[in-house]
């Protein structure tokens, strides 16, 4: 057999193998995050704290890569599966010069975006009853720290793998989303059209929301 023939064989074979891998029932999540640590902790926990019923039939696969290839990260790994998974990219404003860019451009290609301004940490203090009004990531994650010791007893480290845990444990996720909604909401009332000028503000309860929301479907 000629090395050619072989190729071709190996590339129909490699299609096949995809075409018949089995659908996550529930939807399989791609999320890209630019950050080593607190975003993959915590989406991990989130998953963990899914029913098993609900393990098995939605993924959850984060990915670490730099900033500026979260759109192509995406592409490169929805290039064979773009009919079922669901591409997010996880990012904060921090020192983004091109943030606004970054999140228009995702959008452009059907990518949704969990954006946050100043920073994730924005999001996870909105779990103890409100969202703090800092416009600097070291600030805004100064601030959450303080906060999370003296609501859980625990110190807060980025590569905590029970962040999450101790969110739901000791904060309140549906109050999180009201509260991450409406401050969104708020920044669109007063005029604001670019995610650089919300702040605080954040879009990854859009996520959770809807990763949460197929429970309560599954349950219903």
């Amino acid at each position: 057999m000629s090395l050619a023939r072989k190729d071709r064989m190996g590339e129909r074979a490699g299609r096949s193998k995809r075409q018949g891998r089995q659908i996550p029932e529930m939807g399989y999540y791609l999320i890209v995050t630019d950050t080593e640590a607190t975003e993959r902790c915590y989406f991990d926990g989130l998953r963990k704290n899914l029913p098993e019923n609900i393990q098995r039939k939605l993924v959850l696969k984060v990915v670490e890569t730099k900033t500026k290839n979260l759109i192509q990260k995406c592409r490169e790994m929805t290039a064979y599966e773009a009919q079922y998974m669901i591409p997010w990219i996880v990012f904060d404003r921090d020192e983004v010069m091109d943030f606004d860019q970054i999140i228009e451009d995702a959008e452009r290609e059907g990518i949704q975006v969990g954006w946050s301004n100043p920073c994730f940490e924005i999001w996870m203090h909105a779990y103890f009853g409100s969202m703090s009004s800092v416009q600097e990531s070291w600030n805004c994650c100064h601030r959450f720290g303080e906060l999370y010791e003296k609501k859980t007893g625990h110190r807060y480290s980025k590569s905590d793998e029970s962040i999450y845990n101790r969110l739901r444990e000791y904060g309140d996720e549906g109050k999180a989303v009201t509260i991450a909604q409406q401050m969104y909401e708020q920044c669109v009332k007063n005029g604001y059209t670019k995610p650089s000028q919300m702040c605080p503000c954040t879009t990854v309860y859009e996520l959770v929301k809807e990763i949460r929301g197929k429970e309560e479907i599954r349950k219903a």
